[in-house]
């Protein structure tokens, strides 16, 4: 059993679709964070993130793991490394290249097969996992968005200019949205939650009811 969780960054999405995985007992898989961790290899590589050819190389030997909601790469625990604002505004470039999203893709669906998983990122429900038996879109204000996201970076001791978190995640919207591959959509079957004002909790409880 596939629950795929879309929505742009802010939403809630992440923290949501690990407090499901939680609470049903099953397997999470966050792409997000496999992007993320592509993107912070090819920077420390010191790669041009428009080299599609370089990033897919990079794709295919991607020493990436997950354990106890830390993402490991070369077994180095990078989970905070991947959520500052610099990954933010590189993200984009990598996300668009479509050689790169077919390997990631095939990754993640191999990752699958192991289990029942919650899975969430931004083409989970239209691309990657089609026929997902449940299939959720959330989303929430930009103003919220922003305040969220503001709230965590913030609460990880970083120094984050709100004015410019809130234009670098403008720019992330529009990106996703427009890129050619895999843009991210509601799918036509989603079931639609607005989160601007729900709790994590609340939006968790609305999700396990359509399952249940």
């Amino acid at each position: 059993m596939i629950i795929g969780i879309d929505g742009p960054a802010g939403s809630g999405k992440t923290t949501v679709a690990k407090l499901i995985a939680k609470r049903l007992g099953i397997f999470y898989l966050d792409t997000g964070a496999m992007y993320r961790t592509l993107t912070l290899k090819a920077i420390k590589e010191k790669v041009n993130l428009s080299d599609q050819n370089k990033l897919k190389e990079i794709a295919k030997e991607l020493n990436l793991e997950f354990r106890e909601g830390k993402a490991y790469l070369d077994e180095l625990d990078v989970s905070d490394q991947i959520r500052t604002p610099f990954i933010d505004k590189s993200i984009s470039q990598v996300v668009a290249l479509p050689g790169v999203r077919s390997i990631m893709v095939k990754l993640q669906r191999s990752i699958v097969t192991k289990g029942n998983f919650v899975v969430e990122g931004r083409d989970i429900t239209t691309v990657v996992f089609p026929n997902a038996k449940y299939k959720f879109y959330i989303d929430a204000t930009p103003a919220v968005r922003a305040k969220r996201r503001f709230k965590e970076l913030t609460d990880k001791g970083m120094d984050i200019n709100f004015q410019e978190l809130d234009q670098d995640l403008k720019k992330r919207d529009n990106a996703d949205k427009t890129r050619e591959v895999s843009p991210l959509k509601v799918s036509e079957d989603a079931v639609f939650i607005d989160t601007t004002n729900l709790t994590i909790s609340d939006t968790a409880d609305e999700i396990i009811k359509h399952i249940k």
